[in-house]
């Protein structure tokens, strides 16, 4: 059984070390199920971005997401979430408009999809972000919604 054990955790931590190498290195991710019991300790919204990584959507996004700093800066007021290839969960919740990659999801501190929290000229992909300042523009209205810009400070809205 021990092994069952250890070859779990490495496999948990060795998607959670590839997100943070390729999705930002100075981003705190965490496991869905760790995000889950954070959210409602810590009250904060969460921030799924769900990919695979043979997408090209995916890859072309990854470096732009990585790199931009005021993702960074806000991302200390969510709980972060990468969910790669196998780690997307099978809940509908998580395709709220289908499934297709990438996509951010924004989560209430109580771990309720915020579907109208989405990007408006996707074409009917409304979770697809192409580019970063989408993203942080949502990342911004769900802290306004949710009150969570008071976890830091430093991320003026």
């Amino acid at each position: 059984m021990a092994p069952f054990f250890m070859f779990a955790a490495s496999t948990l931590l060795g998607s959670l070390a590839a997100a943070a190498e390729t999705w930002g290195k100075n981003i705190h991710w965490v496991s869905l199920r760790e995000a889950q019991r954070m959210s409602k300790e810590e009250k904060k919204p969460t921030m799924v971005v769900i990919t695979k990584t043979w997408c090209r959507a995916c890859k072309a996004l990854r470096p732009k997401f990585a790199s931009n700093q005021d993702i960074e800066k806000f991302s200390s007021n969510f709980i972060m979430v990468n969910l790669e290839d196998d780690d997307e969960p099978k809940s509908v919740d998580f395709r709220p408009d289908g499934a297709y990659y990438p996509r951010i999801l924004f989560l209430d501190p109580n771990g309720k999809v915020m579907q109208h929290i989405s990007y408006s000229k996707s074409g009917g992909y409304k979770y697809y972000y192409p580019d970063p300042s989408s993203i942080v523009s949502n990342m911004k209205e769900v802290l306004r919604q949710t009150g969570g810009n008071k976890f830091n400070k430093g991320t003026e809205l």
